[in-house]
């Protein structure tokens, strides 16, 4: 008996550890023991790879009288998931003399207690590790392949059953057989699906709807206001429809996010669109937990958080989102370890001015501020670049009105020409969008005519914007004037922009 050392991974958001797993076999009462801060799945683990060992042709460990002990480095790392069950079995395996040590492999994936291979979560994060510190080879699940073959450049291979990992490494087993390589995974277009609410679908609001295509040809935050019933929540909607193509590396990002988290990969180039109930507590939306975990707006990471009824959130989580409005990350920190996770999403919000039965009113500012109490703060209301306010369409025009075929097709065609051309502007600077542009960038990457300048200073005095404000408000010019094709922000540019500043 001797001591055999496997490595798999621990996942984490973006990015997963490698863990030695060493097993050590010794004569005595049978006792199985797993040191290392492993959490309750893996000590539960214990169970599932003894029967699968059994019901995979090898004598059970539990049948022998022997002290197994299983350690999991680094000690100091918290272990979690039922991904340590291949590697614990194959590390067992190796230390009992059945199959030969195997080196330069990384084994990840759940056993069933007949040796079945089951999917894991953060698959793909695992195999951006493997391949980060320099491993060629990984074997999975094979419901977890085509994920893992999202990423290029190491060997996936896909089992179904811890036997045909056996006899995959193995030479010498009388079945023998390698498993078959998993080709790289190919992307699915972002085709709109069938039930996707489009801008064809939203009848009149013309003014919200340009609004909404400046947000998205800018990634600029949106504030929607109006009474029940205008047409918030769709407008919201269709603006994922609105969005380009995620580009391979944020869709790798995105995809590792959400299988961490326990979601379904599509591997599709679709933005995700995240629409939390205003119910969330405060960790479910912005993350955090005893060992930090993910929330609403790590999800919504290349997309879109929607918060509908935004007012009715908790106080604290919305001005929570300060950091990663500004910053485009969120840090927890707690007392088990600090954790800084990815957050850079597009806030789409909606509220209505007041509660209970309309009153007619139109000044929808005045009306919010009121009914509200100042419960959204002013510095998220400055990290908003654009507000905009959504009225009842009068029946007669909504009963004359015609569906505009090709609208959504059009809008996406400004946007991506527009996306093309402050990308060219941005090249080396780190961002690619107006939005992300910071106060150096606009300094480096736009020049303003002197009549411009003057305007917005002007703007400035009289709407007493903050100098966070006025940077928003440049920002929201230049991709008005990309969306015209404008080598220069021209005055209308400015002026249309002002309309989309908050009125109170």
């Amino acid at each position: 008996m001797s001591v055999a050392l496997v490595h798999t991974v621990q996942p984490h958001v973006l990015s997963g550890t490698i863990v030695r797993i060493e097993a050590d076999l010794s004569r005595g009462l049978h006792s199985f023991s797993i040191v290392g801060l492993a959490g309750k799945a893996i000590e539960e683990s214990k169970d599932r790879v003894s029967s699968a060992i059994k019901h995979s042709g090898f004598e059970s460990p539990k049948s022998k009288n022997q002290k197994i002990t299983i350690s999991l480095s680094p000690a100091d790392l918290k272990k979690d998931g039922p991904l340590f069950d291949l590697p614990i079995a194959i590390a067992y395996l190796s230390a009992a003399g059945e199959i030969e040590n195997p080196a330069g492999i990384i084994f990840v994936g759940e056993l069933g207690l007949d040796g079945a291979l089951q999917s894991v979560r953060g698959v793909l994060n695992m195999v951006m590790a493997a391949k980060e510190y320099g491993y060629t080879e990984i074997i999975v699940p094979k419901s977890s392949a085509s994920e893992a073959a999202l990423i290029d450049g190491i060997t996936i291979y896909g089992a179904e059953s811890l036997l045909e990992v056996v006899r995959h490494l193995e030479k010498k087993h009388p079945k023998h057989a390698r498993l078959p390589v998993t080709p790289l995974t190919s992307v699915s277009d972002s085709d709109t699906p069938e039930n996707q609410v489009v801008l064809e679908d939203i009848k009149g609001q013309e003014s919200a709807k340009r609004a909404l295509i400046i947000a998205a040809a800018g990634r600029h935050n949106v504030l929607l206001v109006g009474p029940p019933g205008t047409g918030k929540t769709m407008l919201a909607r269709a603006f994922q429809g609105l969005l380009p193509t995620l580009s391979r590396e944020d869709l790798l990002a995105v995809t590792a996010i959400h299988s961490l988290c326990g979601g379904t990969p599509t591997l599709s180039g679709r933005p995700p669109f995240r629409s939390p109930h205003h119910t969330a507590s405060h960790t479910a939306l912005v993350g955090g937990g005893t060992h930090p975990k993910p929330g609403e707006v790590t999800l919504a990471h290349k997309g879109v958080l929607f918060m509908d009824e935004f007012p009715e959130f908790e106080r604290r989580s919305l001005d929570a989102l300060r950091q990663p409005l500004e910053d485009r990350v969120v840090s927890i920190s707690r007392v088990q370890g600090n954790a800084i996770f990815p957050a850079d999403f597009i806030l789409i919000a909606a509220l209505n001015p007041y509660r209970g039965k309309e009153n007619g009113t139109t000044d929808l500012g005045r009306a919010m501020q009121e009914t509200y109490k100042e419960k959204i703060s002013g510095p998220i209301l400055d990290r908003i670049d654009l507000w905009i306010e959504v009225p009842h369409v009068a029946y007669e025009t909504l009963s004359n009105l015609k569906r505009k075929e090709g609208e959504t097709d059009s809008a996406r065609s400004q946007i991506t020409a527009a996306r093309t051309i402050q990308k060219e502007r941005l090249v080396g600077r780190g961002v690619t969008t107006n939005a992300e542009m910071t106060s150096r960038d606009i300094d480096f990457c736009i020049t303003l005519s002197k009549e411009v300048g003057d305007l917005l200073k002007l703007s400035s005095t009289k709407l007493n914007l903050s100098p966070r404000s006025y940077h928003r408000l440049i920002k929201v010019s230049r991709t008005i004037a990309d969306l015209g094709g404008s080598d220069d922000i021209q005055v209308p540019h400015v002026l249309e922009a002002l309309q989309y500043r908050m009125h109170v």
